[in-house]
């Protein structure tokens, strides 16, 4: 597809991407590649997308003082900080801060001893669960089931909102190719139209049709962008991209977050190709606020706006003020450089007073929209404590829904309910938060409920089996003298399930990993088990891709059971004796090597393929090419066929078109079971080159034993198009490869052409 058409659309709120883009582009070739918006012609928010007007923030505006104003800006993490901050009127909100009645009384003095009586708003990093954990975001993806995100954030807002708390800094959606980085976790993988299905059901899960409701809370689109291209998956570090890559990769779930309504949206700590996201008015005032209208309020990330003196961007913190105000951040986390500076930085006109009234209107929209000035306070005698049977429930089967049987020999799966005696082997047999991972919300506080072991799992799904724990070893200590016990165990049991992996703290934020190898001696324990010749299976329980060659190799059955959440020992048991039957499948791929990384599915190609006939091409000399489990790899207990794959057209128009694309899945085994029919498209001649394929459907079905259906996808110019170089959105003419099957490897294929 050689040829141009540009496709110009218009972005929300009615700012058409040439006139932000394209123009802006131009700006960006002199000024520097993602330059700010100063250096691109464009100043503060007298060009962003204006919040919508409402008639009360406007009379509160023309009323509120200089100091006021700016005191809306400032949010801070501590009781302490907060009391002292609102004697003087100058608070916007409070994060990090629990339980209701501890909410009520900062709120109280906001409401009833402030002039204006502005309420706080409240947040928190409530990521996959506040009283009941869900599996993590990561997980989530895993289930190729966004309903699964909307069921997690819809019972995480109401447990959290029963308490006081009013905006949750989730969902995390940056794309990442880097397992090594830590925050793959709270993300949902590789994909950017994976992430962009999920992130949008997660948003809509958290704020339902009105943020308002009782039961609802304000989400955040986090991190505002390119966290994921962290330079060797270091947390906090540099990010070097392309417009094309940073408009194709990374955007795509923010964009379709804002079109859904999301109230707040995040910076992220990096630089972006040169330029710190908290400083840059490309992406947070042109993209974010320009072409997609976004119209509720930026907060900064912890003290992000601060750590732009250590970027290199500013001189002082009045620099760092004077460059985030404009740049389109909202709202200052933790340190307190507007706080200090704005006054004077007004005076000095660095800034505007039209940038720090748009940025209070934003502020204020946002709690106009909580329904805070109606109900500021919450019902200290209705907060949630604890989980609910209910949602104890929907943790259960959304943990079971999330887990990928990456391998099953034999098969050794499912165990018969039957059995007489199972050896539970590994340092995570009994293990109960670490079952939570990363970012537990309340979930490993005093006095909460510990997740369901392994091993208690599976005593009570085999309530007649003889059931043995033998840790053997820990997750990362060097011991082996655990090992004899361990085969003791093995041989004595009809089968062994060995749960190893990752510790919470090994995954999340400032968790990166220079290998991501099994810890410890946990890969010769697996070895160790293999030694014995009695059938067993390994569960790894982890936040993270991990290079398990070597487990490949030794271990018959492997289930990935993630950090599953509070249910977790009774969802691992669910699918290991077979009362569900897996169907999840893997959202990353899973390097055969650290070596090996960056490796994804979404590659370009290059001049030199890797050919193992060749060796002047593109690949390792002492490592096989391509991942161990590639990007929506996963199995299941039964068998299924994709065939019948029909389109509707061989042409697509580049304006307006639609193409149906239909195919038949079967389920040919004897037991039902879930499949997840996965569509991806190849452009091979672009103007820009592209991925070898790109995921642009899926669907996740149920079916008997013998039973069939048909699954239907829908395919527009947008599916095909691309932002080129300049920014701009391009659909050009030309032949498009479709591929249909059960994972990014996908034999069944047709094409069309576009034009």
């Amino acid at each position: 597809m050689s040829q141009q058409v540009n496709q110009e659309t218009s972005a929300a709120g009615g700012v058409n991407r040439r006139s932000v883009l394209a123009g802006l582009a131009g700006g960006v070739a002199s000024a520097g590649l993602l330059a700010p918006s100063a250096a691109a012609g464009t100043t503060g928010a007298e060009t962003a997308g204006r919040p919508e007007r409402d008639q009360r923030v406007e009379a509160l505006l023309g009323r509120m003082t200089l100091a006021e104003k700016i005191g809306q800006l400032q949010l801070v993490g501590d009781e302490t900080t907060a009391r002292a901050a609102l004697a003087g009127g100058r608070l916007g909100g409070v994060f990090s801060v629990v339980g209701a009645a501890k909410l009520n009384a900062l709120q109280r003095i906001a409401v009833e001893r402030t002039r204006l009586k502005i309420p706080l708003v409240f947040g928190l990093d409530v990521i996959h669960g506040y009283t009941t954990n869900f599996p993590i975001p990561l997980a989530q993806g895993a289930s190729f089931d966004p309903a699964v995100a909307g069921t997690d954030a819809a019972v995480s807002a109401k447990e959290a909102r029963s308490s006081g708390i009013h905006w949750t800094y989730a969902p995390m959606m940056d794309v990442t190719h880097e397992p090594r980085w830590g925050r793959i976790a709270e993300g949902y993988g590789e994909d950017p139209y994976l992430a962009t299905r999920f992130a949008v059901a997660k948003v809509r899960g958290y704020q339902g049709n009105d943020y308002s409701a009782p039961d609802r809370v304000a989400a955040c689109a986090k991190h505002f962008v390119a966290y994921g291209g962290a330079e060797g998956g270091r947390d906090y570090n540099t990010v070097d991209v392309s417009l094309h890559r940073l408009h194709n990769l990374y955007l795509p779930p923010f964009k379709a977050s804002v079109e859904a309504g999301v109230a707040t949206v995040m910076a992220s700590f990096t630089t972006i190709s040169g330029v710190p996201a908290h400083g840059n008015g490309y992406v947070l005032h042109d993209v974010l606020k320009g072409a997609y209208g976004f119209r509720g309020f930026v907060v900064s990330d912890y003290t992000g706006i601060e750590e732009l003196i250590l970027h290199g961007l500013a001189g002082d913190g009045a620099d760092a003020a004077a460059a985030a105000l404009p740049a389109g951040v909202d709202m200052e986390m933790v340190s307190t450089n507007y706080a200090r500076f704005a006054e004077r930085l007004l005076a000095e006109r660095r800034i505007t007073r039209d940038q720090l009234d748009d940025a209070v209107r934003r502020i204020l929209l946002v709690k106009v929209r909580l329904g805070l000035f109606e109900r500021p306070y919450v019902d200290e005698a209705t907060e949630v404590k604890a989980p609910s049977p209910a949602a104890l429930a929907a943790s259960r089967q959304a943990a079971a829904r999330c887990m990928v049987l990456l391998k099953n020999d034999g098969p050794v799966l499912p165990l018969a309910k039957g059995i007489g005696s199972v050896a539970v082997v590994g340092p995570l047999g009994i293990a109960t938060y670490d079952l939570n991972g990363t970012w537990a919300g309340l979930g490993t506080g005093a006095g909460t409920t510990p997740p369901v072991t392994v091993v208690d799992g599976i005593r009570a799904a085999a309530p007649g089996a003889a059931v043995t724990y033998t840790p053997g070893c820990t997750v990362e200590g060097t011991d082996t003298t655990g090992f004899a016990a361990a085969q003791q165990a093995a041989r004595a049991a009809d089968v062994t399930v060995v749960v190893v992996g990752e510790t919470a703290a090994m995954s999340g934020e400032a968790a990166a990993r220079s290998t991501i190898d099994l810890p410890g001696v946990q890969q010769q324990l697996v070895a160790a088990v293999a030694q014995t010749g009695k059938p067993f299976v390994v569960v790894l329980v982890n936040g993270r891709p991990l290079t398990i060659s070597s487990v490949h190799e030794h271990a018959p059955a492997i289930l990935e059971a993630w950090a599953p959440g509070v249910q977790g020992g009774h969802a691992i048991a669910d699918v290991l004796f077979g009362a569900v039957n897996p169907g999840g499948k893997l959202p990353v791929s899973f390097p055969r090597a650290v070596g090996q990384i960056p490796i994804y599915y979404n590659h370009e190609n290059t001049g030199r393929p890797a050919d193992p006939a060749n060796k002047y091409t593109s690949k390792y000399l002492d490592l096989a090419s391509g991942p161990l489990y590639e990007f929506g790899h996963g199995l299941s207990y039964t068998t299924f066929r994709v065939d019948g794959l029909r389109l509707s057209s061989t042409r697509l128009p580049a304006r307006g078109g639609r193409i149906d694309v239909t195919a038949t899945v079967t389920n040919t085994g004897a037991r039902a079971g879930d499949e997840v029919v996965q569509l991806y498209l190849r452009d091979p001649v672009a103007s820009i080159v592209q991925p070898v394929r790109r995921l642009r459907g899926f669907q996740r079905v149920t079916l008997a034993a013998g039973a069939s259906t048909t699954v239907s996808f829908t395919l527009t110019p947008d599916d095909v198009g691309f932002y080129d170089n300049a920014a701009r959105f391009r659909v050009e003419p030309g032949k498009i490869e479709v591929y249909v099957g059960t994972s990014s490897a996908a034999t069944l294929s047709a094409s069309f052409t576009v034009g």
